[in-house]
């Protein structure tokens, strides 16, 4: 059996839809294991591009199947329009490629109204969530009262549905905010329901036994390890498992496909987040301007979900050290190295300090870094244009320097590298 899972190693964002890409281009599967379409993967094939949210990008490959596991929260209409949006790329998308888990939880226009209501409601004291019902779709699933993809199956949909805006309404009410009224949404879901019933499925069971036959499956992870619901910089964190280990969950496969799983980190050769939340090795300025771009162009860092700028700042080797251990991350795919060129100078965060200390581990975790401040070493950068490399040999010694630094400061190798956003501009490192 073939595992491979392709995690971000950061706050997101870090290029993992052409890293995945690239993965599906030898898979049979390509599976999404966890978020929502609060997340954001972007292919460039040429002149298309292709922005998805819940649909797993190695879906763009003729022999991929994809699914959409167990550990999603899926707002139907995004499905659809993203399922209509591949088609009229010239995607196949039926139920004989894509496979929906009826395990996995649905988002209602209810969740998305008390996601906005309490993020009103915290004020100064809001975590910048995307206002797309990922959170309270989450809590409704802890909380046992969700509904999930199998429910539109059942006769009585559209009264559960009905049930699920009444209860979410006292809530609303509560919070001053708007109610909803039960009877279009039910409507709107019944819809939805005819739609999609054809691809819900148990994919837990059609994953194990295509592993089982020596198929490869591609796990796909949404958002990055720095948001994960328990190791990330919580509260400032999405509301599922964002780590390699999420994917057993998400995709309901048991240890033993574990053993010998690939688990790729992918990272940018600079840092990024979108929202609140800390962040050590931001910068500002002139240089801020320089690694985030105008936003003229899909590769700009503004996000692919949200549209709002992304913070930027120099990569950070304490927390990829620290992603490298929580994910168990055998290797790395460093996108973006064609940012940096022109840059005299380049700054790596080797360590941290506080209160006189030096730490180049996290004693508790990420959730307090506004106490840190960064250690920085310097590395002499690059003038040369990369983005037509294609071997490790052809990339500016300087460049090569910056990697294999990253390499050894984290104690995982470097074995991919990308110079652009095509999909041909990528380095396969022996």
């Amino acid at each position: 059996m073939t595992l491979q899972i392709i995690a971000g190693a950061q706050w997101g964002d870090e290029g993992k839809g052409r890293i995945v890409d690239w993965f599906a281009a030898s898979a049979d599967y390509a599976a999404r294991y966890n978020g929502g379409d609060n997340a954001g993967h972007t292919v460039t094939v040429g002149s298309q591009v292709y922005k998805m949210h819940l649909v797993p990008s190695g879906i763009i490959h003729p022999q991929v199947t994809a699914v959409l596991g167990n550990g999603m929260v899926v707002n139907p209409r995004t499905l659809l329009d993203e399922m209509d949006m591949l088609r009229r790329a010239g995607v196949e998308v039926s139920p004989r490629r894509l496979r929906l888990s009826c395990f996995a939880h649905l988002i209602t226009p209810a969740h998305r109204a008390l996601d906005s209501a309490l993020e009103a409601a915290r004020g100064k004291g809001s975590i910048g969530t995307t206002g797309r019902g990922i959170g309270p779709a989450y809590t409704d699933k802890a909380s046992r009262r969700g509904l999930r993809a199998g429910d539109m199956l059942a006769t009585d949909f559209c009264e559960r549905i009905g049930d699920h805006v009444a209860e979410t309404n006292r809530t609303l009410g509560l919070l001053g905010a708007p109610l909803l009224d039960p009877a279009p949404v039910c409507d709107e879901y019944r819809q939805y329901a005819a739609a999609l019933k054809d691809y819900v499925t148990d994919t837990s069971l059609e994953l194990d036994a295509a592993l089982r036959a020596g198929k490869t499956v591609l796990a796909e992870g949404a958002q990055g390890t720095l948001l994960d619901i328990d190791f990330g910089t919580y509260p400032f964190v999405t509301s599922s498992n964002t780590t390699a280990p999420g994917a057993l969950i998400g995709l309901g496969l048991g240890l033993n496909a574990a053993a010998g799983a690939r688990v790729v980190g992918v990272v940018k050769a600079f840092q990024t987040r979108v929202g609140s939340g800390p962040f050590p090795t931001e910068v500002g300025g002139a240089l801020a301007e320089r690694l985030r771009g105008s936003g003229a162009h899909p590769w700009d860092e503004y996000g692919t979900t949200t549209g709002r700028p992304r913070r930027v700042g120099w990569l950070d080797g304490v927390l990829l050290r620290y992603a490298v251990r929580i994910n168990g991350i055998s290797e790395l795919a460093v996108t973006k190295l064609d940012i940096l060129s022109g840059l005299e100078t380049l700054r790596l965060c080797v360590a941290y300090e506080a209160g006189g200390r030096r730490f180049e581990d996290l004693e508790r975790g990420p959730a307090a870094l506004e106490t840190f401040q960064p250690v920085y070493e310097e590395l002499p950068g690059w003038q040369e244009d990369v983005s037509a490399c294609r071997r490790w040999d052809d990339l500016p010694p300087a460049a090569r320097a910056y990697l294999e630094r990253i390499a050894a400061l984290c104690g995982a190798p470097v074995r991919l590298v990308s110079v652009g956003a095509e999909r041909e501009q990528m380095i396969a490192v022996a």
